[in-house]
C-alpha cells in the first residue's frame, strides 16, 4: 500500500511538472478544464463535477491510462480551467468550447448538419407539406428527421401518392384560374382552383397526420369505412380511390421493420472500441419501427466509453435538432443527469436518457452494437486497403512520410472569369467533405491557370491557421507549369522540405498507345525531367484518378454557383429600386434564373424585404424582356 502512494506521488510529480499546474490547489467545483500544448493551441475540453478530482484522475498508473490519454498528456504544456455553477453549465460551456477549438483529442463529430424533416402547419387554411432543417417552436408540427435523403423521398413520394396536399412551392395558397399538371396527373386536389372544399381538404390533412404519427390502424379504419359509404352510395369512383389509398398504405407498412410495440421515438446508441478506434451507431426507431441509422468513425480520441459517449450526445443532439423521446444507451454516462436535463431543457419536453439493462430497450441495444461490430469490421478492412495504396504512394514518390492527409487542388473557369479553386482533402485514403474549401479567385482576371493555382494554394496554407491540420502531400490537377509555379511559391515561403507536391497530368492521344483506358497519365515530380507512368501501379492511379475527380467536381460546382448568381444579379441591375441588399434576398430565395424570371407578383411579396412596387417592377422588366416565342 505503501509503495503505491510513492508510485501515485512520484507520477504527480511529473505530471504536474510537466503541465505547470498545482493540482492541490484546484478548487473541488463544477467546471471544465483545457489542456493546451506550448503554443496554446487547444488539445482537451473537459467537464468536471469536481475540478480537483477530476484533473488528479489522470494521475494514474500508465497501464490504466489510454494509449491516447498518454499522448495527450506528453503533448500538453499546461492546463487551463474555468469554474462554473453547476455541472449543467459545465456541460454547456464544454460543448460550446469543442464547437470552438475542434481540438484533437476530442470527439469532434464532422456531419454536424441538421437532418431534413417534414413540416406541416393545420392552422393554415390548405396545409402543405415542407421540407425544413431546423425544428421551431412556431405551433407547426415536425415529422422526422430523416437521416438519409432517399428516406425522404420515399416518404414524400409515397404521401404524394395517396394523400394529394397541394404542392406548389409558396407558403400562402394563391389563387389560379387553372389548376398546374399536378392536378391531371392526380397528385393534387387542385385547391388554388377551387376544386376541392376547405372541409374536404383539411378531412386529408387529419389523414396525413395519423399516418405521420404512426397511427395507421385508425387511419385504415376511417379509410375502409369510407369506403363502404362511397360504395353504397354507388360512388364507385370515390371508393376505388379510398381502396387504393388503403391497399399503399398497407404495403407501406409490410416493408416496415417491426422492432418494439412501444409507440414512442426512441434513438439507441451502440459502440465499438478497438484500440484507438471507435465505431459509433445510432439506430433509430419511430413508433415501433427502424426508419435508419447514422454510424461514426471516430480515432484519436482521448475518455473512456461513459465520457466518449456523453461527448457525443452533447454534439449529436442540440437546439434546433429532433430530440426523441428516449435516447437508449449501453451504460450511465459520464454526467448522466445533467445531461438529461439539457436534453429536456432544448426539446421543451421530458427526455430519458436510459442506461438499458433488461428487457426490449436492451435487445435494441444489441441490434445496434451488432451493427456497430459489422461496420466497424469493413470500415477496418477498408483502413487497411488504403493504408497498403497510401505505403505504396509513399515508397513509389520517395515521400518523407505516409501521407495519411493528402490535398488535391483544382480550378474551374470559363476563360478566365466566374474562377473558383478548389482544395478537397482526403484523410486515410477517404474523403473528409468537412475539410473541403473553395476560394473565389480575386487576384488573376485572365485564363492563367499556374497563377490561380497558386493564389488557392497561397490562400489554402493560410487558412491552415484556422483549423486546417498538417498536409503530408499536395496534389495539383495540372502539368508542369502548374507545379513549377507552386514549387516556386512553396521555396518563397520556406515550405519546400516541408510540403510535398506532385502534378497529375490527363493523358494525351500520343500517351495512350494501343491499350490506353486511361492508364498512361502522367504524374509529374519536383527536379525529375520525365514524369511517372503508373500503369504498373494501378491501385495507385485509381486512387488518384478518385482524388482528382473529386477535385473537379467541387470544383464545377463553385464555379456553376458563381456564374449563376453573377448572371441573376446582373439581369436585376436595369430594375428600379433593387439595390444590393434586396438583390442577395432575391438570390437567396430563388434558386436559378428562370424560377426569377417565371415568378408572380404574389411569390415575389414572400421575399423578405421586397415592397410591393419593387416586385411590380421585376415583374415589368421580365415581360419586357421576355423572348416573342414565349408570349
Amino acid at each position: 500500500m505503501g509503495h503505491e502512494r510513492v508510485v501515485k506521488a512520484e507520477a504527480l510529480e511529473e505530471f504536474t511538472d510537466a503541465l505547470h499546474v498545482d493540482v492541490p490547489r484546484l478548487p473541488h467545483e463544477p467546471g471544465v478544464y483545457l489542456f493546451k500544448d506550448r503554443l496554446g493551441h487547444v488539445l482537451y475540453v473537459g467537464k468536471a463535477r469536481d475540478l480537483q478530482k477530476r484533473v488528479a484522475s489522470y494521475v494514474r498508473s500508465t497501464d490504466a491510462l489510454s494509449l491516447k490519454t498518454r499522448a495527450l498528456l506528453k503533448n500538453a504544456s499546461h492546463l487551463e480551467f474555468v469554474v462554473t455553477l453547476n455541472e449543467k453549465e459545465a456541460l454547456l460551456l464544454e460543448s460550446s468550447l469543442i464547437k470552438r477549438y475542434r481540438p484533437r483529442y476530442n470527439v469532434v463529430l464532422r456531419d454536424d448538419k441538421n437532418y431534413p424533416a417534414l413540416r406541416l402547419d393545420p392552422r393554415e387554411p390548405y396545409p402543405r407539406l415542407s421540407v425544413v432543417r431546423r425544428f421551431e417552436k412556431d405551433g407547426a408540427l415536425y415529422f422526422g428527421p430523416y437521416h438519409a435523403a432517399h428516406a425522404l423521398r420515399e416518404t414524400l413520394r409515397v404521401l404524394h401518392k395517396v394523400f394529394p396536399l397541394r404542392l406548389c412551392k409558396s407558403s400562402k395558397l394563391i389563387p389560379r384560374d387553372r389548376p398546374c399538371l399536378n392536378y391531371s396527373l392526380g397528385r393534387c386536389f387542385g385547391a388554388c382552383a377551387g376544386k376541392v372544399s376547405q372541409e374536404e381538404y383539411q378531412r386529408m390533412v387529419d389523414e396525413v397526420i395519423l399516418f405521420l404519427h404512426g397511427k395507421t390502424h385508425t387511419l385504415q379504419g376511417l379509410l375502409k369505412e369510407r369506403m363502404h359509404q362511397a360504395a353504397e352510395a354507388l360512388d364507385f369512383e370515390k371508393a376505388a380511390f379510398y381502396r387504393d389509398r388503403l391497399q399503399s398504405i398497407e404495403e407501406l407498412q409490410e416493408s416496415q421493420h417491426i422492432v418494439s410495440t412501444r409507440l414512442v421515438d426512441q434513438d439507441v446508441l451502440g459502440f465499438v472500441q478497438k484500440e484507438d478506434r471507435w465505431t459509433v451507431v445510432v439506430l433509430f426507431v419511430r413508433r415501433g419501427s427502424v426508419v435508419g441509422q447514422k454510424t461514426y468513425h471516430l480515432q484519436e480520441i482521448s475518455g473512456n466509453a461513459p465520457e466518449v459517449l456523453a461527448s457525443f450526445v452533447q454534439q449529436f443532439y442540440g437546439p434546433g435538432r429532433w430530440i426523441p423521446d428516449e435516447i437508449i444507451v449501453p451504460m450511465e454516462l459520464e454526467g448522466h443527469e445533467a445531461l438529461e436535463e439539457w436534453l429536456t431543457e432544448v426539446r421543451g419536453k421530458h427526455v430519458r436518457l436510459w442506461a438499458a439493462r433488461r428487457g426490449s430497450r436492451r435487445a435494441l441495444l444489441d441490434l445496434a452494437r451488432k451493427n456497430a461490430l459489422e461496420h466497424h469490421r469493413s470500415h477496418a478492412e477498408g483502413s487497411e486497403s488504403s493504408d497498403a495504396v497510401l505505403q505504396r504512394i509513399m515508397e513509389i514518390f520517395q515521400l518523407p512520410r505516409l501521407p495519411r492527409l493528402i490535398v488535391c487542388v483544382d480550378i474551374s473557369n470559363m476563360t478566365g472569369r466566374h474562377a473558383v479553386g478548389s482544395a478537397v482533402t482526403f484523410v486515410d485514403g477517404r474523403p473528409r467533405p468537412s475539410l473541403y474549401r473553395r476560394f473565389t479567385i480575386r487576384g488573376v482576371a485572365q485564363p492563367d491557370d499556374p497563377a490561380m493555382m497558386a493564389e488557392t494554394v497561397e490562400r489554402l496554407l493560410a487558412a491552415r491557421r484556422q483549423g486546417v491540420p498538417t498536409i503530408d502531400l499536395l496534389v495539383l490537377d495540372g502539368g508542369k507549369s502548374q507545379l513549377h509555379r507552386i514549387v516556386h511559391l512553396l521555396e518563397s515561403k520556406g515550405l519546400r522540405d516541408k510540403l510535398p507536391v506532385l502534378a497529375l497530368a490527363k493523358e494525351k492521344d500520343k500517351d495512350v498507345g494501343p491499350e490506353g483506358r486511361g492508364f498512361y497519365e502522367k504524374v509529374y515530380v519536383p527536379g525529375r525531367k520525365n514524369p511517372f507512368f503508373l500503369s504498373r501501379h494501378a491501385e495507385v492511379l485509381h486512387f488518384f484518378q478518385r482524388l482528382r475527380d473529386e477535385a473537379h467536381r467541387f470544383a464545377i460546382g463553385g464555379y456553376k454557383h458563381r456564374h449563376r448568381k453573377e448572371l441573376l444579379a446582373s439581369a436585376l441591375d436595369a430594375v428600379k429600386g433593387l439595390g444590393p441588399k434586396r438583390k442577395q434576398a432575391l438570390l437567396a430565395h430563388f434558386d436559378d434564373m428562370e424560377s426569377l424570371r417565371r415568378a408572380t407578383l404574389q411569390e415575389l411579396l414572400q421575399v423578405p424585404g421586397i415592397p410591393e412596387p419593387v416586385a411590380r417592377n421585376i415583374v415589368e422588366h421580365f415581360q419586357k424582356n421576355r423572348p416573342s416565342k414565349e408570349i
